[in-house]
C-alpha cells in the first residue's frame, strides 16, 4: 500500500500531467486538487489506481469522475470563494470537496442514502464542514435555498432540467452533461436577465441522471 508521501506525488503529477497540461490555470483550483486526498473517497482495493486519469467505480451503479472532468466543471464554474454552490449528485464526495474550498456554501443532492452517508464520513475526516448533504430527486434542485451563484450537475441528463435554471440567480453559472445515454454535450449555461447563454465545453460521457427532469 502506497505511504502518505506517495500519494501526494501521484496528486502532483496528476495535476501537472492530467490538470495544468491540458490547459486549467485556475491556480486556486489547481492547489485544491493536489490538496484533497483522492483517494479516501473510495474503496481501499482502488487506492492504486485513485490518481489515474479515467473514472472509477464507487458502488451503486456510480463513479468518481476522471480528475481532469473534475477540473474543467469546477473551472467553468469560475468559483472565487463567495459563491453559494448546488451539486446534483454527491456521489463519492470528491467534487463536493472540491466545490466546498472553491466557494463559500455548497448544497449537495444524492439519491443514494448510502452514497450519501459515505461521504459526509470522508468530508469529516477531512474536516470540510462548509456543505450540507441531501437525500432527494436532484433533477428537481433544492427551491429552499434558491437562487445560486453556481450549480453543477455530475450525471447525464437527456435535455436541460428546466428546475434547475429557474433557481440560478443572476449572473449564475450552471454546468450540465445533456445528450443520449452513454454519450453527451458538456454545456455552461450563463443567466442574464431573462436570457441564458449556453456554451458548449465538449464531449463527455456521464452515467445517467435519474429523476422526474432526467432519465
Amino acid at each position: 500500500m502506497a505511504g502518505v508521501n506517495d500519494f501526494a506525488v501521484r496528486r502532483r503529477r496528476m495535476v501537472q500531467d492530467q490538470i495544468a497540461a491540458r490547459g486549467i490555470r485556475d491556480q486556486r483550483l489547481l492547489a485544491v486538487m493536489q490538496e484533497i486526498p483522492r483517494h479516501l473517497f473510495m474503496d481501499q482495493a482502488l487506492w492504486r489506481r485513485a490518481y489515474e486519469d479515467h473514472p472509477l467505480p464507487i458502488g451503486g451503479g456510480q463513479t468518481i469522475s476522471q480528475p481532469f472532468i473534475v477540473a474543467l466543471m469546477s473551472d467553468a464554474l469560475g468559483l472565487t470563494g463567495t459563491e453559494k454552490v448546488l451539486e446534483i449528485g454527491t456521489g463519492s464526495g470528491y467534487q463536493t470537496s472540491i466545490l466546498a474550498k472553491l466557494a463559500d456554501w455548497v448544497f449537495s443532492l444524492e439519491r443514494l442514502p448510502e452514497l450519501s452517508r459515505k461521504a459526509q464520513l470522508v468530508l469529516e475526516e477531512l474536516k470540510i464542514f462548509n456543505v450540507n448533504l441531501i437525500v432527494g430527486d436532484g433533477t428537481k434542485g433544492w427551491p429552499a435555498e434558491a437562487p445560486y451563484d453556481a450549480i453543477m450537475v455530475t450525471a447525464g441528463a437527456p435535455v436541460m432540467p428546466r428546475p434547475l435554471v429557474e433557481q440560478l440567480a443572476e449572473g449564475g453559472r450552471l454546468v450540465v452533461p445533456v445528450g443520449q445515454r452513454g454519450v453527451q454535450t458538456l454545456l455552461r449555461l450563463t443567466r442574464r436577465g431573462d436570457k441564458v447563454i449556453e456554451e458548449d465545453l465538449g464531449g463527455c460521457r456521464f452515467v445517467d441522471l435519474i429523476g422526474e427532469y432526467g432519465w
